[in-house]
């Protein structure tokens, strides 16, 4: 039971049909329970990427393989919360069948249990993640695709979001996919990091880390973020 991504090119044509190439081959896999970070320059293509991933562009040559009947979970860039809905329908709606039980236990986590009732426009932008956090969890996640969740937040607050994020991938053998531009949090959350070229985005360095998350103290961070920031410039995040 893998995620297996082996493309050989993804191409689009501009109104003039013009061809651009937007990925080189480039091939990695999942295993249950392992976190892979996507880091790679602004318009590289790991947009791209991720729809193919998630099954919402066909048009590409190679393949992906997901487990059957794989649910997915997915955190976009913004929440992308329904702002007619309270906190909890929100929720509910992606996952009608969910119990209350696992309800409280996700806004326990993710510190949402004092708004509920809440709607979208009453929400801080962290507030709103972890909304989202909580909705793509609810499905019980085979596959969980994360893009960019922390962005856009003050150092603090993306701190405790990625604490929150860590406990919930260490609950259940979930198959995480990370996009992030940030080192800090790829190196506290990943288990394997994967370093994207500029367009067309080809994988030019992965980077394995075998220290468990839980056991991540600051001076082996430090010494990760040392050893990371000494390759050649073009193998650093952008």
């Amino acid at each position: 039971m893998r995620l297996e991504v082996d493309i050989t090119g993804k191409t689009f044509r501009n109104a003039a049909g013009e061809a651009h190439e937007v990925l080189a081959p480039l091939a990695f896999s999942l295993r249950p329970g392992e976190v892979g970070v996507l880091i790679g320059p602004s318009g590289c293509g790991k947009s791209t990427l991720l729809r193919i991933i998630l099954g919402l562009d066909r048009e590409f040559a190679g393949r992906v393989s997901r487990p059957p009947d794989a649910r997915i979970g997915m955190v976009f860039q913004e929440p992308r919360l329904l702002p007619w809905r309270t906190v909890e329908q929100n929720v509910r709606l992606a996952v009608p069948g969910v119990t209350d039980e696992r309800l409280a236990e996700l806004f326990r986590i993710l510190e949402l249990e004092s708004h509920r009732a809440h709607y979208p426009g009453e929400l801080s932008l962290g507030l709103a993640r972890r909304v989202a956090l909580a909705r793509a969890f609810a499905v019980d996640p085979d596959i969980l695709v994360l893009d960019e969740p922390l962005a856009s937040l003050d150092e603090t607050l993306a701190g405790r979001l990625r604490d929150e994020i860590a406990t919930l991938v260490g609950r259940r053998p979930v198959m995480t996919l990370l996009v992030t531009h940030s080192l800090d949090d790829a190196i506290r959350l990943g288990d394997r990091l994967f370093f994207l070229s500029p367009r067309p985005a080809r994988i030019v360095r992965e980077v394995p880390i075998s220290i468990p998350r839980a056991r991540r103290g600051e001076a082996e961070l430090a010494r990760i973020r040392t050893e990371l920031r000494a390759a050649p410039a073009n193998l650093e995040p952008k």
